[in-house]
């Protein structure tokens, strides 16, 4: 299956390849973007279609559809997608890559009951193809229905079908919505945690009045220490300054002594004297009056020092007293006295915000009452725009059952709301609601006079369901966003005008998405794209070749068997040329 290139405005199932599967050897079946009609005769293998395309859905895989003698069946699809589109997202989110923007989906049946599932190469659970299925098909069939019987895409439906009646009170509810969500749980997180919201304020007040009562500064911590580094050692510190005093300017005690100065001022003598002989001489005799200057400014700054330093053991004690103080504090709240202050900036910016917890509660409680409220005028006004769209589609859908040989058929839409004590008033009433309004959505048949309306999943059986989902889909087409709808024996039951009008029906809902039936009914097929037919070899197997795209004569020839029965009656060709002919007029 080579790879194509999107040219479709919708997802397109293109093509299914069926091996070992029930009495498919090995077969191709191609699809049409628009209607495609599946036909065959009876026990040929058709409803393998609908089979096959249930297990890439992500189907329960029944090991007894493994054929004979076979290790495993497997199906592949093609399908063509946008790159923006919501299957095609989720692929790749799950790591499936798309060629050229084509995603082939296989999943892989043994006969001992495993069951594999791959997407764009990449091995998955079977789950994602149950996800991939929601935006990509729904099926109508005998015996397995999806899709629009599930109540939450019925109200989804109903919603597009309603256009902007529903849609701009919906957004403006969905927004309300929101906002009324984060509001509650602000307000549930400040109420349930209000012991542990005082325990922290008390214990942040109990810090910031002991920071408060020392009464540090910045950097306070690193110059005590300086301090009493200082004061520890002042007789150290004084004898040493001293004796460098003396070293560089002389010590008056001893006259005979020689010191650095008095050294330094003989050799600066002794070079000013010939500096004049030797620019190099004169450099170093600049350097050395240079350094005397030197030696006399340290030498004071030195006799300054000794003179200044403070011994006094009472200052010691109140630097060492107030370090102690300090150290309370880093031990608890910072590794030092400027993380200290941090801290206390920061806590008191916390404190005030706990402290107005009961301003805030207040504020939110009536901004959620106030939400409430709002939310339940927009929950009516979507009630009401429903339940008039509601209307309108009812009678369309029981107008389309009249034309398909269901004239007593009755179709109405449920809407109601679930009482919840703590939901918004609704009509006076407290119900649940969520992010689309209030209202649960279910479709409803009574398939006779006298008949209660059911569930359609209820109301009808066998091919009436699939008459009544086909009349539901005409009815939403344009406005349901699945691309693609398979039909199975949706003309169970139905004969001569009704089978015409059930083929009109389905290439009337082909204009806006792609359409698969399998079929008994030339009225049906005549309507098709594309007519395939399943075919048996002699020994009861569906070879690669017993799939076929059936043209001009051989299409003809097709018809003529569903008609009477044989290929080649004059008479049955003349009819299934007319119904051709009629089909291709109505287009």
């Amino acid at each position: 299956m080579a790879p194509v290139k999107p040219r479709y405005r919708r997802p397109v199932l293109e093509e299914m390849r069926i091996r070992s599967l029930g009495v498919i050897d090995d077969a191709v079946v191609e699809l049409s973007p628009g209607f495609t009609a599946v036909t065959g005769e009876t026990g040929a293998g058709k409803t393998m279609v609908v089979t096959s395309l249930g297990l890439l859905l992500g189907g329960r895989a029944d090991p007894a559809l493994v054929r004979i003698g076979a290790k495993a069946a497997v199906v592949e699809g093609r399908i063509v997608l946008r790159p923006d589109s919501p299957a095609a997202l989720r692929a790749e989110e799950a790591g499936a890559e798309l060629d050229d923007g084509v995603l082939l989906i296989s999943r892989t049946v043994s006969a001992e009951g495993r069951s594999r599932a791959h997407v764009g190469g990449r091995s998955v659970p079977v789950g994602l193809l149950g996800e991939l299925a929601d935006e990509l098909i729904a099926v109508h069939g005998q015996t397995d229905q999806q899709g629009l019987l599930r109540p939450a895409r019925q109200r989804q439906a109903l919603d597009r079908y309603a256009g902007d009646a529903v849609a701009v009170p919906l957004e403006k509810y969905a927004g309300a919505y929101r906002r009324l969500r984060a509001v509650a749980v602000e307000l549930d997180t400040l109420t349930t945690r209000a012991r542990e919201r005082a325990q922290e304020a008390d214990l942040l007040r109990f810090g910031l009045d002991e920071v408060a009562a020392v009464e540090p500064l910045p950097g306070e911590d690193a110059e005590l220490a300086a301090e009493a580094e200082r004061l520890g050692h002042a007789e150290s510190l004084a004898s040493a300054a001293q004796v460098a005093h003396a070293a560089l300017a002389g010590n008056p005690e001893d006259p005979e002594g020689i010191d650095a100065n008095t050294l330094v001022a003989g050799a600066h003598r002794a070079l000013e004297s010939v500096r004049s002989h030797d620019p190099v001489l004169g450099a170093l005799a600049e350097r050395i009056g240079e350094l005397g200057i030197l030696l006399t400014d340290v030498a004071g700054e030195l006799a300054g020092y000794a003179d200044d330093l403070d011994a006094d053991p009472l200052r010691l004690a109140a630097v060492e007293e107030r370090r102690a103080a300090l150290t309370q504090l880093t031990r608890k709240y910072g590794d030092s006295i400027d993380s200290v202050l941090q801290w206390a900036q920061q806590g008191s910016a916390r404190l005030l915000e706990l402290d107005g917890d009961d301003g805030r509660i207040a504020d939110l409680t009536a901004e959620r009452d106030g939400l409430r409220e709002e939310l339940s005028l927009l929950a009516q006004a979507l009630t009401d725009a429903r339940g008039e769209a509601a209307e309108r589609f009812a009678s369309a859908v029981t107008a389309e059952l009249a034309s398909l040989a269901m004239p007593h058929a009755r179709v109405t839409i449920d809407i109601r709301q679930t009482e919840d004590a703590e939901g918004v008033e609704v009509g006076g009433r407290p119900v649940a609601y969520g992010p689309s309004g209030a209202d649960e959505v279910e479709l409803l048949l009574a398939p006779h006079p006298g008949a209660q309306p059911r569930p359609i999943a209820k109301g009808a059986s066998g091919g009436e369901l699939s008459r009544v989902m086909l009349a539901v889909e005409v009815v939403f087409a344009g406005s349901d966003p699945v691309p693609t709808y398979l039909f199975d024996e949706v003309d169970a039951g139905v004969g001569g005008k009704a089978a015409v009008e059930v083929g009109r029906r389905l290439a009337k809902l082909a204009k806006s998405a792609q359409v698969v039936v399998v079929t008994h009914l030339p009225q049906v097929a005549a309507f098709a794209d594309r007519q395939l037919l399943v075919e048996k070899t002699v020994d009861g197997s569906v070879t690669r070749s017993g799939v076929t795209v059936l043209e001009g004569e051989d299409r003809i020839r097709e018809l003529s068997r569903m008609l009477a029965g044989q290929e080649d009656s004059q008479t049955a060709r003349a009819h299934a040329e007319e119904l051709l002919d009629a089909a291709r007029a109505d287009a």
